[in-house]
């Protein structure tokens, strides 16, 4: 079994196919198997593409003491430098989109390319009534799911989390088995994630010093308030590009595969 020993921990890693480094981070809630449709459907065949349980996830250990990004974001530097080489092309969905702008801000030199789709930096709109208004109700659903995981009661956060957050009603029953597996297990991370002070902050000023081709992308099905992050990540790199995915949500790389992996391959082949 592939580990990285990160400094106080081991990172489980898969790496598929040859060429450029690509790494896939994950967001919150699941493991490196969620980026396994985009890989099947040939990514691997244009790059060497590594992907990893990000620490408190799948076989990954959970460290000690409570979890915030900033060690995630240690993670993936020691990911890029010691599996890359650098500078590495980085895409990341959700946290792991905030993870990756968090890491670029600080290290832009590692990233030959970074894609971040819908990272959910509630910070940067902290100042807009029109995007807290819309994010009040998956707000109040966030506070009752973590409610759960605080009591111990990690199924009924994650169905929580999973039918009025991420994927919609009904959408837990018809996740398979082992997803769901991965949501409970995955649960007492969360809670770690949020419990960080900064999970949701960016140095944007500092992100704007990174001369990487960056692209941001949403899908047509996610909440407005996602886009209008996006839109605040637009002003201040003005070398990113903007991507809408038709008929996707929060995780294009699970739901539209192809139409993710032919967004991505486009644009960094452009670049």
């Amino acid at each position: 079994m592939p580990l990285l020993r990160t400094g106080d921990l081991n990172l489980y890693y898969q790496v598929a196919g040859e060429g450029d480094p690509l790494v896939f981070v994950h967001g919150s809630w699941n493991d490196h198997t969620s980026w396994q449709p985009a890989i099947e459907a040939d990514i691997r065949s244009s790059f060497r593409v590594i992907s990893y349980d990000r620490r408190g996830h799948g076989q990954s250990e959970a460290g000690p003491g409570q979890g915030i990004r900033r060690q995630d974001e240690d993670d993936l530097e020691a990911l890029i430098e010691r599996l890359g080489p650098a500078p590495a092309h980085v895409a990341g969905n959700s946290f792991g989109a905030a993870i990756t702008l968090g890491l670029a801000a600080r290290r832009p030199e590692l990233f030959r390319t970074i894609t971040v789709h819908e990272p959910p930096l509630v910070g940067l709109v902290a100042d807009d009534p029109d995007a807290m208004k819309e994010l009040a109700p998956a707000k109040a659903s966030i506070d009752a799911a973590l409610d759960h995981l605080r009591n111990g009661e990690y199924e009924q956060g994650a169905r929580q989390f999973v039918e009025e957050v991420a994927l919609g009603p009904g959408m837990w029953d018809r996740l398979p088995a082992q997803a769901r597996e991965t949501f409970v297990h995955n649960a007492p991370t969360w809670l770690d994630e949020q419990s960080d002070p900064d999970w949701d902050q960016l140095d944007v000023a500092a992100l704007a010093r990174c001369t990487a081709p960056v692209l941001l992308s949403r899908g047509t099905e996610s909440p407005q308030w996602l886009s209008t992050i996006l839109d605040r990540l637009a002003a201040a790199l003005p070398q990113a590009q903007r991507q809408t995915l038709e008929g996707a949500g929060h995780i294009p790389h699970v739901t539209h595969p192809e139409q993710y992996v032919a967004a991505l391959t486009r644009f960094i082949r452009a670049a």
